[in-house]
């Protein structure tokens, strides 16, 4: 645990997230005169409502894995993860609590403009540019995580301004490194609170219910809209169709079953997901993950 665990301001302020994050958008709850906030979460879960804020987020993952969807695309997310979601890029983390007792994660929350307007324009700081533009779409660090993981750790007993001084290296290794990219398209507004409570509600119906026969009569009702406005509404949004959505989150599925449940055969795990022809399975597989289902099984069962 954090030394500040019997600090009053952090115990206030992590009472202050549940209440806050009951609703999108929220703004990340600091103590007042903070300019970066670091939090530490641990619990069954993280939290799981569609959400955006300000705050650039920069997280190691310690414990814990599940669906990430930032945007318009589904990932999945386990330990030893460095992710970074750029500002106001709505996104969740889905806990799969069948995989795991615990989730921990440490999470450093700021914005561009915390240390003053031009800090990250001053020569000394236009080599860390390109963590930014790789923030706007939101990524996850493929090389020099272990590097940030440190970094990550020493947060726990760092004082502020320590804390400050890792920001930077960990900002200076978020521009350099090797990474993924976590959604490809940005829709260029915030959300209002109803627009975000109606996109939440869809999320949230369609991560319970994916591996069911969900209809466009079901998600309109839910979205409470008639079928062909809730079609431009959510492809105006996320750049994709709804179903395109959910045989994304379909197959994300799949391919974590593939590698972590042998005893499951292809077709098992194609219906467990969602599929219910194995042929259409195959081919969306195929679509979105340039591979078939027993190819991608045989080449990450190892490494998983």
């Amino acid at each position: 645990m954090s030394k500040n665990d019997n600090n009053p301001m952090v115990q206030k302020q992590a009472r202050t997230k549940s209440d806050v994050m009951k609703v999108l958008p929220f703004k990340i709850p600091k103590p007042e005169h903070d300019a970066l906030v670091y939090q530490e979460d641990k619990g069954i879960l993280f939290y799981d409502k569609l959400h955006q804020h300000e705050e650039i987020q920069i997280s190691y993952i310690i414990k814990g894995e599940g669906k990430l969807i930032v945007g318009d695309t589904v990932n999945y997310y386990k330990p030893n993860d460095i992710l970074v979601i750029g500002s106001y890029l709505p996104h969740i983390l889905k806990s799969d609590v069948s995989a795991t007792e615990e989730s921990e994660m440490l999470t450093l929350f700021f914005t561009k403009k915390s240390f003053g307007t031009n800090f990250f324009n001053m020569e000394e700081t236009k080599a860390l540019q390109p963590f930014f533009t790789r923030a706007t779409h939101g990524f996850k660090a493929i090389s020099d995580s272990e590097d940030m993981a440190r970094l990550f750790l020493s947060l726990r007993s760092a004082e502020k301004l320590d804390r400050f001084l890792i920001l930077l290296k960990l900002l200076k290794l978020g521009s350099s490194c090797e990474y993924q990219s976590l959604s490809s398209f940005i829709y260029d507004k915030h959300y209002s609170d109803s627009e975000g409570h109606r996109m939440r509600d869809i999320f949230e119906f369609t991560m319970g219910n994916f591996n069911a026969n969900i209809t466009l009569e079901d998600v309109s009702d839910k979205a409470n809209m008639t079928k062909n406005a809730f079609c431009k509404y959510f492809k105006k949004r996320t750049n994709k169709t709804y179903f395109q959505f959910l045989t994304e989150l379909r197959v994300e599925h799949a391919t974590k079953l593939l590698v972590s449940e042998n005893q499951f055969t292809i077709a098992e795990i194609a219906y467990e997901s969602g599929f219910k022809n194995i042929s259409n399975f195959n081919r969306q597989f195929k679509v979105i993950k340039k591979d078939t289902p027993s190819d991608f099984r045989k080449e990450n069962i190892a490494t998983f």
